[in-house]
């Protein structure tokens, strides 16, 4: 069930219906992660370096550029821990318009979901994306910990994505209230496919398609799973 969802999600990323929506997808996922990095930037200069300038004050000129390529390592690893909230905004403004081509193209005979109401839809990303920084920060904390700091992004995210872009799927066919009782009877197989775009989460410039990925595949997963209930 998984791997058949993911394969068919991962043949429509650069078909021609997907094409309109990877080009809004992309556009404003690097808009999102640039602003990040200029913001972090922005904020480390303003509140940290300050402060340590004080603390040091005799620092040599060399030591400066080494703090500032250090700070530059640590916003690219800050950012990369970013990308599943960012992508969970994303998502939240196009599953719609991906679930529409997957339900299209994929199950011509069957009834087409409803698009979710634009202010629903925003107000349930905005909410799952405080749920994902808090869930990040966790992960970012366990990284100090030898032997489970991977384990913990996978954990995290997998159960976080996963959760999200299913109900998303869901609630086009359901209630709320029901999506999320049969996101919480099938929590395996859905925990189980958020590894999957937790992982895809981590393979570079690939990692900008994710929520076309993980739209696309939960829309197979949740077709899946309601035929396997009404059997």
């Amino acid at each position: 069930m998984i791997p058949s969802a993911a394969r068919a999600a991962a043949s429509r990323l650069f078909s021609p219906e997907f094409r309109s929506v990877f080009v809004k997808t992309l556009g404003l996922t690097l808009l999102a992660l640039a602003a990040l990095w200029f913001a972090i930037e922005g904020l480390f200069e303003w509140l940290a370096w300050p402060w340590i300038d004080a603390w040091l004050p005799s620092l040599p000129s060399w030591a400066g550029w080494l703090g500032f390529i250090v700070a530059g390592i640590g916003l690219a690893l800050g950012l990369a821990l970013l990308i599943a909230p960012v992508t969970a905004i994303i998502a939240g403004l196009f599953l719609d318009d991906v679930a529409e081509v997957v339900e299209r193209t994929d199950y011509p005979n069957d009834p087409p979901g409803r698009a979710m109401p634009a202010l629903r839809s925003m107000v349930l990303a905005i909410r799952f994306f405080g749920v994902v920084i808090v869930g990040n920060i966790v992960a970012l904390l366990l990284l100090l910990v030898p032997g489970i700091n991977i384990a913990a992004f996978f954990i995290v995210n997998g159960y976080l994505l996963g959760r999200e872009f299913f109900e998303f799927a869901a609630m086009r066919f359901r209630p709320e209230a029901e999506a999320r009782a049969l996101r919480k009877k099938h929590a395996v197989t859905v925990f189980l496919a958020g590894l999957i775009i937790a992982a895809f989460l981590t393979v570079p410039l690939l990692n900008l398609l994710t929520p076309l990925f993980a739209a696309a595949m939960m829309v197979h997963l949740h077709k899946a799973i309601s035929a396997r209930e009404a059997a």
